[in-house]
């Protein structure tokens, strides 16, 4: 029991410290103005959309992963006609391509959806691990517009084109995912060796050759995507163990997932594999099609990562850096039958949570395979435009303000100065406290005090170097919006 319980405390541990590694990563800070201005820009917009989509939707899957022979649970096989032989499960994975027709796709309707909730910018994945391609590339038949593809017959079928020209129709912002690694192309799978995890299936030092096609291929893919499919804002780039590494790097990577997967056993899931993709020598290529794209080469520390991108979790603090929390909206990063969307009272908590520490809200919604989303998006994005409807001013273009965060209170600041006050209703609080109190904070002399979407002042006195609020009972009783509460205090005290 004694040795149970210390393996959990040393698991506990290892996953708390690389945590914290991850959020107090070094940032190299980009030099050329034009990124630099679209990064302020973007810091402004606060609240994303990603989409993940592929054939793996028919499925009801995890995206690409159970192509990968790692053993952890969601590389686990579970669909097909016999999931126990890899090599059939492939085949059959890979022949998803030859069934996949989204009929009822309609991006028009998304970019609606996504506009309403408040929304500024949109990811969508062109290609992911597995390889297929949601765009006409002309390096690959593995894609939506090969003849193979049912799909590829329907005016739409290049779906990347379509969910970029909706989406900047209504004033969104593109970015084009990416994944660096490619399951499919026989440049990173040799399919002479077996996969052994998720990196390439050969040593690019002894096969520099072969190595040098799979780089060209990478580039020439999204250099398509960067000069065929108009304006695109944000490269975002998947696979973070794609990159270059010297000889003592892999020597310290390989100790460290040595220690991090063995739980004493000594088996490691996946190797650390020197993997140089030129990224250096990419970037300046997109930039001459694409001025001011902001790169995003996921989990690389370099001047190639121009923000930061925690997942699925938002950090415990305000970072020093750029930074979005990418967050699954229901069910999974890819589509899920039946998902349970979290709660607009949850995703409304999640985007104050993350835009009060400094960050923008990125949030995943999964497309199913006949091209609808589920009517729970729907919901959950409605809750947060009637939300936003009222009190977007205490999101966009604001800066964290000192502590953040008071109890069931979270803090920012508006361009002017400013201060928003938001409350975090707990479930089954439907009326604001007779007095609100914040310790933190005080008032500039002759303060005026407000809720968003209300026409009067509230009263309010300085306690000490805090305030108190007071709330009528007529406001108290109907608020102005659910689940978080605004009050914006129009001075401080410097």
């Amino acid at each position: 029991m004694k040795k149970a319980i210390l393996i959990f405390l040393t698991i506990f541990s290892l996953q708390i410290n690389a945590q914290a590694i991850y959020e107090d990563e070094r940032y190299v800070p980009e030099t050329d103005p034009l990124v630099l201005q679209k990064l302020d820009q973007w810091q402004d917009m606060k609240f994303g959309l990603l989409m993940h989509w592929g054939t793996y939707s028919e499925w009801g899957i995890v995206e690409s992963w159970s192509l990968c022979p790692e053993d952890y649970g969601w590389c686990e096989r579970k669909k097909g006609a016999n999931p126990q032989n890899y090599y059939e499960y492939k085949k059959e994975y890979e022949g998803l391509k030859k069934t996949f027709n989204p009929v009822k796709f309609n991006p028009d309707k998304w970019a609606e959806a996504a506009k309403y909730a408040g929304m500024k910018y949109m990811i969508f994945t062109t290609k992911h691990h597995d390889g297929f391609s949601m765009f006409d590339s002309k390096y690959t038949d593995y894609k939506v517009t090969d003849k193979e593809c049912p799909f590829s017959s329907n005016p739409k079928a290049n779906i990347t084109k379509e969910v970029f020209n909706s989406f900047r129709k209504d004033g969104f912002w593109v970015g084009a995912y990416f994944s660096k690694p490619d399951w499919h192309n026989e440049y990173y799978w040799d399919p002479y060796f077996p996969p052994f995890d998720r990196n390439v299936n050969y040593d690019p030092t002894l096969y520099p050759q072969k190595w040098k096609k799979f780089v060209d291929f990478t580039h020439n893919q999204i250099l398509e995507l960067l000069s065929d499919y108009g304006k695109v804002d944000i490269l975002w780039l998947d696979g973070g163990w794609v990159k270059k590494r010297d000889a003592q790097n892999i020597k310290e990577n390989y100790e460290a997932k040595f220690k991090e997967d063995k739980n004493g056993s000594g088996f490691i899931k996946h190797r650390v594999v020197n993997q140089d993709i030129k990224m250096d020598e990419l970037v300046v290529e997109v930039r001459k099609k694409q001025p001011g794209l902001i790169v995003v080469d996921r989990a690389v520390h370099g001047k190639n990562q121009n923000y930061l991108t925690p997942e699925n979790r938002v950090p415990e603090k305000t970072l020093p850096y750029p930074w979005e929390s990418c967050i699954i909206s229901g069910g999974g990063w890819s589509y899920t039958p039946d998902a349970k969307y979290m709660s607009g009272r949850e995703g409304i908590h999640t985007l104050v949570d993350v835009v009060a520490k400094g960050g923008n809200l990125l949030l995943n919604v999964a497309p199913g395979p006949d091209g609808t989303w589920q009517q729970g998006a729907y919901d959950l994005l409605k809750e947060f435009g009637d939300w936003m409807k009222v009190n977007n001013r205490a999101i966009y273009a604001t800066k964290p303000i000192e502590p953040y965060k008071e109890d069931k209170i979270c803090l920012t600041q508006g361009k002017q100065g400013e201060v928003y006050m938001i409350y975090l209703a707990e479930k089954g609080e439907n009326t604001i406290p007779t007095e609100i109190v914040l310790k933190s904070i005080s008032p500039a002399k002759g303060a005026k005090i407000r809720m968003p979407g209300t026409k009067s002042n509230l009263k309010w006195k300085r306690e000490g170097n805090g305030l108190k609020v007071m709330i009528p009972e007529k406001l108290r009783k109907n608020p102005p919006s659910k689940y978080a509460w605004v009050f914006r205090i129009s001075k401080i005290k410097k």
